[in-house]
């Protein structure tokens, strides 16, 4: 849970609580939060805002407690939450195949997503996955799971423009891999 306590002279801190199958380190402003379903980091270059971890709380600082500051504790907040909730459950976005004209294949090989036969194209199109981001083909829907909700939404992102076509009018030619559910978000 978050606590957010105040004194008279601007100081604002924020606690966030950890479980207890997680654990929290800091090095050189990278904070590093490890779970059991994976790990994930993120450097943290706010020199007004001081963190510290100590019995199973992290601790967001600021000794100014201007609205600047108040912003970026929300922002820091929320992204150390997004972090402990990667490491316990993973992010997970879904991505549905649409193929009207043409029978598409998707596959999964070597760190790498194959599109095949889109729209009737010869050459394949293929797309270098992110290092700590999981896909899985299962029929007509794609799975991306991560520990870091931004490289789950990354690598969602650039399934869907990898079969973009600019000049198709998407009235008629449909046929692509869309996003249909979002990590906390359903979209259908």
């Amino acid at each position: 849970m978050e606590k957010r306590k105040s004194s008279k002279k601007g100081k604002i801190t924020k606690d966030i609580d950890l479980d207890d199958s997680v654990s929290a380190s800091i090095n050189n402003q990278v904070l590093l939060i490890k779970g059991p379903q994976g790990e994930s980091s993120r450097k943290i270059n706010q020199h007004s805002i001081s963190i510290k971890i100590d019995n199973k709380k992290i601790t967001l600082e600021s000794k100014r407690g201007t609205k600047e500051d108040k912003k970026m504790m929300g922002s820091l907040t929320a992204h150390v939450k997004n972090m402990i909730r990667g490491s316990m459950q993973n992010h997970v976005y879904t991505l549905k195949i649409c193929s009207g004209h043409f029978p598409m294949n998707v596959s999964v090989s070597s760190n790498k997503l194959i599109v095949k036969n889109l729209l009737g194209e010869k050459v394949p199109r293929v797309l270098h996955l992110k290092h700590g981001a999981d896909v899985k083909v299962e029929g007509d829907l794609v799975h991306v799971t991560s520990a870091s909700k931004e490289i789950a939404g990354q690598v969602s992102a650039d399934i869907e423009q990898l079969t973009r076509r600019p000049r198709y009018d998407t009235r008629i030619f449909q046929d692509g891999i869309y996003i249909i559910n979002k990590d906390g978000k359903n979209l259908k």
